[in-house]
């Protein structure tokens, strides 16, 4: 295994620091509040309706899978999950069709955050700020939560894709989704692993999300020419 660039991963662990954490944490506050819009208050009541990021970070998940595989894969490969937001989809009071919305919350809140550090990236190339780390903390704002918008919707539950699936499919056809979902994460890490989801899913989607904002902020960067 190559050695790791200690001055690299703590300069990486710098710049995308912020920009994960909001990532995480407004995705799963994204999940509780509408959970609670729609009739679930079991989020609210254990405090998940947070953007306090420590209410939502995982010590395994959100910190230590994702050194080990930055250390055991050289920076190639990195995972990693927040606690989800507990949501009781019985509470709902439409179950099936809120549950798309629920779900939809936390993927939507990435692409406006992603939005969000497009804009602070071109204002600040537009006001010609040349300082590499803030230049480089919005480019790696708008691809953490374009990726996790992109790999969160993809169709297969636990993931928020997969529970879009279910509440937009007929019953009987939910239901058969629905089984999966006991393994449902070890079947998207496979996948994930043998490069499927990066090049059928990712890639094509993110490649949309790309041009969707560049579109959005041609006009801005029109203007600071």
């Amino acid at each position: 295994m190559p050695p790791v660039d200690i001055s690299h991963l703590i300069q990486t662990v710098l710049i995308y620091t912020l920009p994960v954490l909001f990532a995480i944490t407004v995705h799963e506050a994204a999940h509780g509040y509408a959970a609670r819009h729609y009739g679930d208050n079991t989020a609210y009541r254990l405090g998940r309706v947070t953007l306090n990021p420590l209410k939502h970070i995982d010590p395994v998940g959100t910190i230590l899978m994702p050194l080990i595989l930055y250390f055991a894969t050289s920076g190639a490969f990195l995972f990693g999950y927040a606690k989800p937001v507990p949501v009781n989809f019985d509470n709902l009071r439409n179950p099936k069709r809120d549950m798309v919305w629920v779900a939809l919350a936390g993927p939507a809140s990435n692409f406006a955050q992603a939005v969000f550090w497009a804009l602070m990236l071109v204002l600040l190339i537009g006001m010609g700020v040349q300082e590499p780390f803030f230049i480089k903390m919005a480019q790696g704002g708008v691809l953490v939560n374009l990726v996790m918008w992109a790999f969160n919707l993809f169709p297969l539950p636990p993931l928020d894709g997969g529970r879009i699936l279910v509440g937009l499919l007929p019953w009987k056809q939910a239901q058969l989704v629905s089984r999966i979902e006991p393994w449902g994460f070890f079947i998207v890490m496979a996948l994930v692993l043998a490069g499927v989801v990066s090049t059928l899913w990712l890639r094509p989607l993110m490649s949309l999300g790309y041009g969707a904002l560049s579109l959005l902020m041609s006009p801005l960067a029109t203007l600071l020419r």
